[in-house]
């Protein structure tokens, strides 16, 4: 067989695996990348998620935790009935929802893992300050595991460390080559700044998006949203990195998206009625 021809087979293979592999954001019916088994993501998600919490310093009572969970379920139901009302599969229905608040002030910082594993650092309880700005935060890190960002990340990454080998066997290994002569990882470099940042800014805005929705169908005031992101433009004023090597949008153009979101999220996705 020549080279030409297993290029065509193997790219005619790749293609079709990869179409078959496509799937939809819910309500933003953005298609995405889906190689990797969300289950497994879950899976291993949940197996460091009781690392950090045997690492960290948890708070396991009080007011603040308390508050956090009472978000947590809150959002939970209304993400589940948005969708059972609307006929749409419920993303979220092999959860194992779970909540920690961790004790660290330095740090400004909350995420949820696939799966639904959310951490709050105390740090930024100093910044949200109210209820409202904190179920933004949340409803924006729930967002990302609704949305499947983590499932989509792992497939992208996999087909670009698969390309980059499969140039490299094409191209008589000039990429090795060129990686052994620079000290570069030519794959890492793409996923840092070629590729994956633009890509991950577009997972950054869709759950800016879907955060505000899924904070007004929990019956909070999502225009605390914005005033909450004037703050943290304030405590920032100066240390974000230039635009082109940013994983996040600063924090002025999430201001002037949630801006003009509001209005139609407020009008479109009114709270669920328990």
């Amino acid at each position: 067989m020549n080279r030409r021809k297993f290029l065509n087979i193997v790219g005619c293979c790749g293609c079709s695996y990869i179409i078959n592999s496509c799937a939809s954001v819910p309500i933003t019916d953005r298609k995405q990348l889906n190689l990797i088994p969300e289950a497994k993501l879950n899976a291993q998600a949940a197996q460091i998620y009781e690392k950090v919490k045997k690492k960290e310093k948890l708070i396991t009572d009080g007011r603040n935790l308390k508050e956090i969970k009472e978000i947590g379920k809150k959002m939970e139901y209304a993400i589940s009935e948005y969708f059972y009302l609307n006929n749409i599969k419920d993303p979220t229905v092999n959860f194992q929802w779970e909540y920690i608040l961790i004790d660290n002030k330095k740090v400004t910082n909350a995420w949820c893992m696939p799966g639904g594993k959310i951490a709050v650092y105390t740090g930024m309880l100093e910044l949200t300050k109210n209820t409202n700005a904190l179920a933004a935060v949340m409803g924006h890190e729930i967002a990302h595991a609704v949305a499947k960002h983590s499932v989509e990340r792992a497939s992208r990454s996999a087909l670009i460390q698969t390309g980059t080998q499969l140039f490299d066997i094409f191209s008589g290994g000039k990429l090795s080559q060129v990686n052994r002569a620079t000290g570069m990882d030519t794959v890492g470099l793409l996923q840092q700044i070629g590729i994956m940042n633009p890509f991950t800014r577009k997972q950054e805005t869709e759950a800016d998006y879907l955060g505000l929705i899924f904070s007004s169908l929990s019956g909070y005031d999502i225009r605390e949203t914005t005033k909450f992101w004037e703050r943290m433009k304030e405590k920032n004023k100066g240390k974000e990195p230039p635009a082109f090597m940013n994983t996040h949008p600063s924090s002025q153009k999430r201001i002037e998206n949630l801006d003009g979101w509001m209005n139609e999220i407020i009008l479109d996705y009114p709270p669920i009625k328990t």
